[in-house]
């Protein structure tokens, strides 16, 4: 398997945290990984983007990704504003978080990839109490692309958590990654 994937949100919204941990699990899994973000004008709000290469063998590019099979956007706003199918190869997917319908991003994106959605900022406020989507989406990724195995996410969200949230807040965080897994479309 030789898969990249294009992260796009806005600084402070977990992009970078998201993309660890997907990278991490994948590790787990005994995959070779790089997975980084795109520096710029850090700063809370500002678009941001990332990228995930995951292979059963070993890496050999250090770029960017320009040819993403999978484009994950954690913040709908930027749908628009940034070039958000840039270089999606054929058959690829598309995940945004939003409340419109996977038509609607369709038509917004004017593309015939798979699109799926998940509102993932609502699952966030509901079960962490703010708005921080990452865990959430990332659920949603692994169900309508199952890059990793869902049980070792978990695993992989509760370590990366583990010492900086409290016990508490890490079973916040599954129980928001398992709705997203289950309610995504």
């Amino acid at each position: 398997m030789d898969l990249e994937i294009c992260w796009h949100g806005r600084g402070g919204q977990g992009v970078v945290t998201a993309n660890e941990i997907l990278a991490e699990t994948a590790i787990r899994e005994g995959k070779y990984v790089k997975a980084f973000p795109e520096f710029g004008p850090e700063r809370m709000g500002a678009p941001i983007r990332a990228f995930t290469r995951i292979s059963d063998n070993p890496i050999r590019i250090h770029s960017q990704v320009y040819e993403p099979d999978i484009v994950v956007v954690l913040d709908g706003t930027l749908i628009g504003k940034v070039d958000i199918t840039g270089g999606l190869k054929k058959g690829g997917i598309i995940l945004v978080n939003t409340h419109d319908s996977p038509e609607e991003i369709k038509s917004a994106l004017k593309t015939g990839e798979k699109c799926y959605t998940i509102d993932a900022t609502k699952i966030s406020i509901e079960e962490l109490g703010r708005p921080m989507a990452n865990t959430a989406i990332l659920g949603a990724l692994v169900k309508v692309a199952p890059i990793v195995a869902y049980p070792k996410l978990e695993d992989a969200v509760t370590a990366k958590f583990t010492g900086k949230l409290s016990e508490k807040m890490i079973v916040k965080n599954l129980s928001a990654l398992k709705r997203a897994y289950e309610e995504v479309h």
